[in-house]
């Protein structure tokens, strides 16, 4: 388990106070930052030692720059939270004189709701899909207010034939009567004698 930086019994809380503020900047400026563990027993403080270094980063520092941030700045931080995500303290050593808290805090207030108004997704920094979704032709099926309309393609229609003439020519071929002639024909013929010749009422022998 990790050591704690100090005894917070007996630390101070709240507000820094001027007094305070000078120690600290006194004590850094001639020994340097070292370990925030020890200095603030080092420079006569009753702090912790994570308030004594956040003091400092984010307000004592000398080359904290104050006031409202620039365009390229704000196109810079853009930028790089596309490339490290909320990465502040990365960020923040870009932009000399800004402290992460400073810019996380700008980049809530302000630089997020102005990617939402540009259609920017602040989380990827890309164009929301809406933007991007182009108008495409309504698909067959698409839902209305009373249901799912399903828009059907029409076939191409056959030419319309008579049923009678279909049902006769039906009939035709099942009923024996219609169908075609025999058309194999017994084309022999028989010759009587000439010995015998009939004729009809009075038949007659002949001799050969």
């Amino acid at each position: 388990m990790r050591k704690p930086c100090c005894n917070k019994q007996d630390t101070n809380k709240g507000a820094w106070s001027k007094q305070e503020d000078q120690k600290l900047v006194d004590y850094i400026t001639k020994h340097g930052e070292g370990c925030w563990r020890s200095l603030p027993e080092a420079a006569g403080l009753l702090r912790c030692g994570k308030s004594c270094r956040l003091r400092w980063i984010n307000y004592l520092r000398p080359d904290l720059k104050r006031g409202n941030f620039a365009e390229d700045e704000e196109d810079l931080i853009i930028k790089l939270h596309a490339l490290l995500g909320n990465r502040w303290s990365l960020i923040a050593g870009r932009l000399p004189g800004r402290t992460d808290n400073e810019v996380k805090n700008y980049w809530n207030s302000h630089l997020r709701r102005k990617l939402i108004n540009m259609g920017i997704d602040p989380n990827n920094h890309r164009l929301k899909q809406n933007l991007l979704r182009p108008h495409n032709p309504p698909n067959p099926a698409s839902a209305t207010s009373t249901g799912l309309k399903i828009q059907t393609i029409q076939q191409p229609t056959k030419p319309p034939v008579d049923n009678e003439q279909t049902s006769d020519a039906g009939s035709c071929l099942e009923d024996d009567q219609c169908a075609l002639p025999d058309l194999n024909l017994d084309l022999t013929m028989s010759v009587r004698s000439p010995s015998i010749a009939h004729v009809e009422g009075n038949p007659k022998h002949y001799e050969s």
